[in-house]
């Protein structure tokens, strides 16, 4: 007899036996995952089978004659040996044919019997409640315990020598526009986060061409003495920025909502008298009732600073263009602006914008938190600044705090890199993705940032949605969309072409998503941060978006409920979950 294992009722089985003994062990065990994978090979499965059971009677009899013939001469008849050689043989060609059918339709890269799948809750439930709620929220009650004048005196300095601390806010609770349904809201969010990124590429974009400030020319705006009485009109029906944060400016300190913006380098607001403004929560401010407030000279090196300057009567003149069509143009001036109870600082310059127009409505103005000489970190003369962005829809705030940097044993680091074409925007070094545990195959110089200024990823609180290089987003789109079958499927929504249906359940568990940084640390990002909805019925979207620049940039969905610090004494950057307050 030959050499191997006895089973299927005496019949003598060879090695392969164990090969497919082995692979029905792994699908018993991983029988979800081998449902998925043959639910679009049914059909071929049952029509093999019907072939292969047509085919075992002549196989038989063909392996029975051959059989007879070749023992014929040496053996006599012997009825057993007939019988149970030809149906073994033929019982061994349906197992090797069934078997090379499992290998060659379930998926290349499913994982073995060992690989464990990384995975996290999405709470389908409370993400769609606060939807509801964001819609009905009382924009009266927020007003009421946040606008405030400082009317006592606060510690003044010259430098950052002590720590600053304001509270963050989502837009929805500070500006509301009416919007008839959370589907609405989440488009016009997607409106302006297009706009957003469109702006920041083209900013890039006229470093890395090595555009000078010589060519770079103010529009010709006058104003005339019968536009001094011109009243307060309102821009664009958007309105730009995800999160503002308040602040005083003047003496008396007046308070002021302000967009938060790590993409951009020059503060301002808009000042009286207008010439054209846009609407805003709070008045405007009035330099004149301030006694604080300093017009900077064309010889002076904050003017010299700006890209795009000129001079009137010896005053120095700004102008901000956000490449989305959005401007800001005015005096440039010195003013004290006041944190809170923390204190506040002197010969802070910033825009007093006359003529503002475009994605700004809610906000006095903005406040530049990038790398640039004339950002408020570098006038503040920051040794670190770190913000924790809150959810959207939730009417929770947070801060926004300066000098306090604490990258302790539980924070994930990373290295703070800086474009030599462009000193605004804070690069991350990037090694990689992973979804479920699992590396997916991205081109190891995708998030490189190279000599010559292109390609690298940047960490941005103004833009919403993360964007990836095609070359990354094509492959992390997939794997997560392997790795959710037993999620259906929905149609795109906007920017998004992935979107599942998850109507009627309370939670699901999805595949981690989680950055991998250059000093070998990763970042699991909560399921509530990469799976969003976009509308008030169940439809959600994988929140990350393609793009062919060669920028990518980490947005502030996926940096929801993290303390982002920037280290920028040591060159850091620490992401740490769950340290909102």
């Amino acid at each position: 007899m030959a050499r191997g294992y006895t089973c299927c009722r005496g019949y003598t089985c060879c090695q392969p036996w164990l090969l497919v003994s082995k692979f029905a062990r792994w699908a018993l065990s991983h029988l979800d995952i081998v449902i998925n994978a043959l639910k679009p090979s049914f059909l071929i499965l049952m029509t093999w089978g019907h072939l292969l059971f047509t085919l075992l009677p002549p196989l038989s009899t063909f392996f029975s004659i051959k059989s007879e013939t070749s023992a014929s001469t040496l053996n006599p008849p012997n009825s057993a040996t007939k019988m149970s050689e030809p149906a073994s043989k033929a019982f061994l060609l349906f197992l090797t044919l069934i078997f090379l059918f499992f290998t060659s339709t379930l998926p290349r890269d499913l994982p073995d019997a060992t690989t464990t799948t990384t995975t996290t809750i999405l709470d389908v439930a409370s993400s769609l409640q606060q939807a509801h709620n964001i819609l009905s929220f009382d924009l009266q009650t927020q007003k009421s315990s946040t606008h405030t004048t400082i009317t006592t005196s606060t510690p003044s300095f010259s430098n950052s020598s002590l720590s600053f601390s304001l509270e963050l806010h989502p837009r929805e609770t500070i500006y509301k526009i009416h919007h008839k349904d959370y589907k609405s809201l989440v488009l016009s969010r997607l409106h302006r986060d297009t706009v957003r990124f469109n702006s920041l590429t083209a900013t890039l974009q006229l470093a890395l061409e090595d555009i000078s400030k010589s060519d770079l020319k103010p529009l010709e705006t006058e104003i005339k003495p019968e536009d001094l009485s011109t009243p307060v009109t309102s821009g664009t029906s958007q309105g730009s920025g995800e999160y503002f944060t308040r602040v005083g400016v003047g003496n008396p300190a007046r308070q002021f909502y302000m967009v938060l913006d790590t993409g951009s380098d020059i503060n301002w607001l808009q000042c009286q008298p207008c010439t054209d403004c846009y609407q805003q929560t709070d008045p405007i401010f009035d330099p004149t009732a301030s006694s604080t407030y300093a017009p900077v000279t064309c010889q002076s090196q904050q003017c010299s600073s700006l890209e795009m300057s000129s001079c009137r009567s010896g005053q120095c003149l700004y102008q901000v263009n956000y490449g989305d069509g959005s401007y800001t143009f005015g005096d440039f001036a010195t003013e004290s602006v006041s944190f809170g109870n923390s204190g506040s600082v002197k010969n802070v310059a910033l825009g007093c914008g006359h003529d503002n127009e475009g994605l700004f409505v809610g906000a006095a103005g903005l406040l530049g938190l990038g790398g640039g000489p004339l950002s408020l970190t570098n006038q503040l003369k920051a040794t670190s600044f770190s913000y924790c962005l809150v959810n959207r829809d939730s009417a929770g705030s947070s801060t926004l705090d300066f000098n306090s940097a604490q990258l302790g044993v539980d924070s994930v680091t990373a290295p703070l890199m800086k474009n030599r074409k462009i000193d605004t925007f804070y690069y991350v070094g990037l090694s990689g993705m992973s979804v479920g545990g699992q590396m997916v195959s991205i081109p190891e110089s995708t998030f490189r940032l190279d000599e010559s200024g292109n390609g690298g990823i940047i960490v941005d609180c103004g833009t919403a949605i993360t964007r990836l290089q095609t070359q990354a987003y094509n492959p992390l789109r997939d794997a997560f969309v392997r790795m959710t079958q037993n999620l259906k499927l929905t149609s795109a929504v906007a920017l998004f072409d992935t979107c599942y249906d998850l109507s009627g359940q309370a939670s699901v568990r999805v595949p981690t998503v989680s950055f991998h940084f250059a000093d070998g640390k990763s970042w699991n990002l909560p399921a509530a941060n990469y799976l969003i909805p976009v509308d008030s019925a169940g439809t959600y979207c994988f929140a990350f978006a393609p793009t062919t620049s060669s920028l990518s940039i980490i947005g502030n969905v996926q940096q929801q409920g993290t303390r982002v610090t920037f280290d920028l004494a040591n060159n850091r950057m620490g992401f740490s979950p769950n340290k909102c307050q």
